[in-house]
């Protein structure tokens, strides 16, 4: 009895692992489309608006859901609060603070932390221009992110699965 107890436990928890793992591929193309949208927002508020970059980035974190929003609220928290930092120290800080909780990877990061670099040092039409690149190589992260979700998920959730599967059999 308590062998089937044990197998039943580990199959449950090397299946929901695997369902762990897939889910991480699941929610990380959907993060990559948040970011854009968040950057699109961005794009018609200096296209078209006349707000501040702080009261853009509060309302943004305020519009979108987390980890997207995190990561705007956490940098307009560091723009009103760190006395002297420069807009970049302040996203930059903001994105190494709200990475590890996405699903979102390595190349994502780097297109935001380069973004950071021109945010509130050039005019408009610039600033325009580099907000374009940064939601074309988001678009191209995605389409990666999306590769890799139909490669690997349904294989993330089976080999949780089998894993448990072969614990068990090796038990018996």
């Amino acid at each position: 009895m308590l062998k089937l107890i044990g197998a039943v436990l580990i199959l449950i928890s090397t299946t929901m692992t695997g369902f762990r793992m897939a889910r991480r591929y699941a929610e990380r193309p959907r993060q990559i489309r948040q970011l854009r949208q968040s950057l699109s927002l961005l794009e018609t508020d200096i296209a078209y608006g006349s707000r501040t970059l702080v009261e853009a980035f509060r309302l943004i974190g305020k519009r979108e859901r987390d980890p997207v929003a995190s990561l705007f609220s956490s940098c307009v928290r560091y723009l009103e609060t760190l006395d002297g930092a420069s807009t970049y120290q302040c996203w930059k800080k903001a994105v190494e603070e709200t990475w590890p909780r996405t699903a979102m990877g390595v190349p994502e990061r780097e297109v935001m932390i380069d973004f950071g670099k021109t945010l509130g040092l050039s005019d408009r039409q610039d600033q325009l221009q580099h907000l374009r690149m940064a939601i074309a190589n988001l678009k191209v992260e995605e389409n990666h992110a999306r590769d890799e979700q139909v490669r690997y998920e349904k294989m993330c959730k089976t080999l949780g699965f089998l894993a448990g599967a072969l614990l068990v059999i090796l038990m018996i």
